[in-house]
């Protein structure tokens, strides 16, 4: 499956299905993955706990969380852009594990490193300098989440 999410305040935190589980990878979910843009704001927090529970819900030995990210949690307004929104994501990773869902996070953010490893530990994150070089890394990245 493949979300999209994007927040404004606490108020307007929203979540795209760009792919379901159960959808096919088709012509229409090629043009839904070619028309995602950029949003608003990266609350992510309220997102983790989201797709965790969709996860929950789903049949699976092995439950991935993986995030592509621009940048740290981020939203206008309640101090999310700083202490309260490393935090509010922490604790909304923390539980995702507790329930046995695995988060990994690539990002193209080259501050990365000093937050990332707060929240997803020491190696469950990958940074990339550019977007482009992602299917480049897609192998790097399988091998350093199956093994």
């Amino acid at each position: 499956a493949i979300y999209c999410f994007s927040g404004s305040t606490r108020k307007r935190c929203e979540v795209y299905a760009i792919k379901r589980f159960r959808e096919a990878y088709n012509s229409e979910i090629k043009q839904r993955i070619s028309g995602i843009q950029a949003q608003a704001y990266t609350r992510m927090g309220v997102t983790i706990r989201h797709l965790s529970q969709l996860l929950q819900k789903t049949e699976a030995k092995i439950k991935l969380l993986i995030t592509l990210s621009d940048g740290k949690p981020d939203d206008e307004g309640d101090n999310y852009r700083d202490y309260y929104g490393i935090e509010d994501t922490r604790q909304a990773l923390l539980e995702a594990k507790r329930d046995g869902i695995h988060p990994f996070c690539i990002t193209i953010d080259k501050t990365a490193k000093s937050y990332l490893p707060h929240l997803y530990g020491a190696v469950n994150y990958t940074v990339i300098d550019q977007v482009a070089q992602l299917p480049l890394k897609i192998s790097d990245i399988y091998r350093k989440l199956t093994t």
